[in-house]
C-alpha cells in the first residue's frame, strides 16, 4: 500500500466521529472548487497543491470528485515547471483519477523532473541543485514512485536511505529536516519513521518516545517542536500517524486529541490549523480527517 492509499484508508474512518457533520465537510470541500477546475488556495486562487487535498478529501468521505471539472485543470500542468511539492501532488492526482492515461512518455518525463532534484549526496530537496537533501523530499519522492506505479524508489539503494535518514537523527530521538539542526520535528521524525517502516529499516523506539513528549498535555495535542508555544493540527495528525506505524497504543491520547480537534473546527465543515488560525482550507480539513480517523479506532 502506498504512503497516500495508507492516510486515505485512515480518513475514510473520520465519519465515524464527525457523524451528521460529515456532509458538512463534503460541502465545505465542494465549496472550495474555483470555476477554473482547482481547489483555492488560502488567497482564493486555484492551486495544484490545495486541489489534492481537496480530491483525497472528497475519496476519503466518498464523495464523488467533480471530474469534467479537475481533469482539465490536472491535465494542464507542465511537469518541467514544477517544483518537488507540485511534481509530488501531480503524481498524486494522477493515482487519485487513473482515468487520466499516464502513457509511457509522461511517466518518463515524470522520472526525468524527478531526477533534477536529486542532491549531490544522493537525497532529494525541494530545490535542484542542492548538497544535501531533506527527509521531507525523499519523503516525496518516495511517494511520486508510488503513485506513478512504479512501486518503491529505493528498492535499488535501500542502504543510502538509511545512512541518509541516520544522518538526520537528532540528540533528543527525532529527526530533523535539514543537516546541522540539533533538534527534532514532528513532521520530519514522522516521514523518517515511515520511510523506515516502509522499506524495512530498523523500528526507531527513540523516535516513538520523541513523539510522545510533543504531546501537549494541558491543551491536547502534538507539538511541531520541543518549547513551540502551541500544539497545531499538522504535528498532531502526522505524529499519531506515525505511533500508529510504530505499534504503539493512542488511548492515552485519543480524549485529549479529539477535544484539542473540536477547539479548531467550525461548523462551516472543517478545521484551522491552530488557535492562532482563522482561514479554512482544504490540506487542514484533510488532517482533520486523518486525525479523527485514527483517533476512532
Amino acid at each position: 500500500m502506498s504512503l497516500r492509499l495508507e492516510m486515505l484508508q485512515v480518513a475514510r474512518l473520520a465519519p465515524r466521529l464527525l457523524g451528521e457533520s460529515t456532509d458538512l465537510v463534503r460541502d465545505f470541500v465542494l465549496s472550495q472548487l474555483h470555476e477554473d477546475g482547482g481547489f483555492v488556495d488560502r488567497e482564493g486562487k486555484p492551486d495544484l497543491y490545495y486541489t489534492v487535498f481537496g480530491i483525497d478529501c472528497l475519496i476519503a468521505l466518498q464523495a464523488e470528485v467533480p471530474r469534467e471539472r479537475v481533469e482539465p485543470y490536472i491535465l494542464s500542468f507542465d511537469r518541467e515547471e514544477l517544483d518537488l511539492v507540485h511534481l509530488s501532488c501531480l503524481a498524486r492526482a494522477h493515482a487519485a483519477l487513473p482515468q487520466i492515461q499516464l502513457t509511457r512518455e509522461r511517466r518518463d518525463a515524470f522520472l526525468e523532473r524527478l531526477e533534477s532534484f536529486r542532491s549531490a549526496d544522493g537525497a532529494f530537496h525541494n530545490e535542484p541543485g542542492r548538497e544535501t537533501g531533506t527527509v521531507y523530499g525523499y519523503f516525496l519522492a518516495t511517494g511520486i514512485y508510488q503513485d506513478l506505479g512504479l512501486g518503491d524508489l529505493v528498492s535499488a539503494e535501500r542502504e543510502a536511505l538509511m545512512s541518509f535518514l541516520q544522518a538526520m537523527e537528532t540528540p533528543d530521538g527525532g529527526y530533523t529536516n535539514e543537516p546541522l539542526i540539533t533538534v527534532g520535528a514532528t513532521p520530519a521524525t514522522a516521514a523518517a519513521v515511515t520511510l523506515l517502516r516502509y522499506f524495512d529499516g530498523p523500528t526507531r523506539f527513540a523516535a516513538a518516545e520523541f513523539l510522545e513528549s510533543l504531546f501537549d498535555r494541558e491543551n491536547g495535542g502534538f507539538r511541531a517542536l520541543p518549547g513551540a508555544p502551541i500544539p497545531d493540527l499538522l504535528s498532531t495528525a502526522t505524529a499519531l500517524h506515525a505511533l500508529v506505524g510504530l505499534q504503539r497504543s493512542l488511548e492515552e491520547f485519543q480524549e485529549p486529541c479529539l477535544g484539542f480537534i473540536d477547539t479548531l473546527w467550525l461548523n462551516r465543515g472543517s478545521f484551522f490549523a491552530h488557535w492562532a488560525d482563522d482561514i479554512l482550507d482544504c490540506e487542514y480539513t484533510f488532517y482533520g480527517l486523518l486525525a479523527l480517523g485514527h483517533l476512532s479506532v
